[in-house]
């Protein structure tokens, strides 16, 4: 077994309650971890940390878990930036530019997919991002979504399958017979592909009888659900979470306190999805107001070409802090511990023993830089089982 030390750490947040200051960031500082085949095996100060057969230096810099991105859309072709303009200039989100993707998706090749989710990749890598969650949905065909799902697990094996993101122009007049399709051979051919089912169940997209309708087919065919609910006003999504037992749902614009109750007295973790609030001018949703009721809450950036362009997590703890009401430590730990909390993965969003050892190295003193400095690349490397998988031009853990 290959041991390794990263020293050099001048703040090393754990968010392990268990570790350092006895908060819910477990903090230390000027510190160390010692990494064993791609798993953290040991934290704490660095003057006492054990012998190591390599050795690797922060440079003083601020150490955090990789960010989790529970919520991406991360295969598609085209953009959308026209749409984005007309809604700066006053027009409202409906949700009706889905079918224009579809269609760019649908017409792009299999490598056209690739390196576009391999380019959105890298930024998210560049900015600290260690797991993803990707969904397909816009393919809405069975060989197309079987396409972007296989396209999805070249990049992370937390895919989802989204055939319900919209009805395709194709069955206009006819949604009862795409359910049909949804539920039947299309879920056939990708439940191997997927580890989730997401449905959109919101004002304008699908109804809640309906979303439970394939929630239901999904788990049958062994998928865990989770949906996008509660973006376009106030609906069943967040109560229909809780009575499936999905893993999350998404966006959370718009609850009442007994949505709010509902979830607090579940495992559902509310997904806040501020990237696409900016995008739309859409309200923020009360983040304190849930952290308050004792809800688990995540930070994820959507992105996707329509309502969030973004890859970047410390821009979705800086929207956190400034719009949600969070506080730096409740938005750093929603964008680690809480996307691993939604995507039932307990070895990432953490780096204690047992935790895999991804991490992103700040060039900062302190993760309070990451909602202070909204917009400053602080992220000067991006590790993964304790492997750099992105470092800044002019600095390297082996110095």
């Amino acid at each position: 077994m290959t041991t390794t030390l990263l020293a050099g750490i001048g703040e090393l947040v754990t968010c392990d309650a268990a570790f350092g200051d006895g908060s819910p960031l477990g903090i230390l500082r000027d510190a160390a971890l010692v990494i064993e085949d791609g798993v953290v095996a040991w934290a704490g100060p660095g003057a006492a940390a054990p012998a190591t057969d390599r050795f690797l230096d922060a440079g003083g810099g601020c150490v955090v878990p990789g960010f989790v991105d529970s919520h991406t859309h991360l295969v598609f072709a085209g953009e959308r930036s026209d749409e984005f303009a007309a809604r700066m200039a006053g027009e409202p989100y409906t949700g009706g530019g889905i079918a224009r993707t579809v269609l760019a998706t649908r017409a792009a090749t299999i490598e056209e997919l690739r390196s576009g989710a391999a380019a959105r990749l890298a930024e998210m890598t560049a900015g600290g991002t260690t797991t993803i969650e990707a969904k397909s949905g816009y393919g809405l065909t069975v060989a197309d979504e079987v396409r972007l799902l296989e396209v999805s697990r070249e990049f992370t094996r937390q895919t989802t399958f989204l055939g319900v993101h919209a009805v395709p122009q194709e069955y206009a007049g006819d949604r009862e017979g795409y359910l049909d399709l949804v539920c039947g051979a299309m879920l056939e051919a990708c439940a191997p592909l997927a580890r989730w089912v997401d449905v959109f169940c919101d004002r304008g997209a699908f109804s809640e009888s309906e979303a439970r309708r394939v929630l239901s087919a999904g788990k049958a065919a062994g998928l865990m659900p989770r949906l996008h609910g509660n973006q376009l006003g106030y609906g069943p999504g967040a109560g229909l979470a809780v009575e499936v037992g999905a893993a999350s749902v998404d966006h959370c614009t718009y609850l009442t306190d007994d949505d709010i109750d509902a979830l607090a007295g579940s495992e559902v973790v509310a997904t806040l999805l501020p990237g696409a609030d900016f995008s739309t001018r859409a309200p923020y949703p009360d983040a304190r107001r849930l952290v308050d009721a004792g809800v688990t809450v995540a930070l994820a950036t959507d992105c996707n070409p329509g309502t969030s362009y973004i890859t970047s997590m410390p821009l979705m703890i800086a929207l956190a802090v400034r719009e949600l009401r969070m506080t730096p430590a409740q938005a750093l730990l929603a964008a680690t511990s809480g996307g691993a909390a939604a995507l039932r993965d307990p070895r990432v969003g953490r780096l204690s023993p047992g935790a895999s050892a991804d991490f992103a190295v700040l060039d900062c003193p302190s993760f309070v830089h990451l909602a202070y400095r909204p917009g400053a690349r602080l992220v000067v490397a991006t590790a993964k089982h304790g492997d750099a998988v992105y470092e800044r031009p002019g600095f390297s853990f082996s110095r």
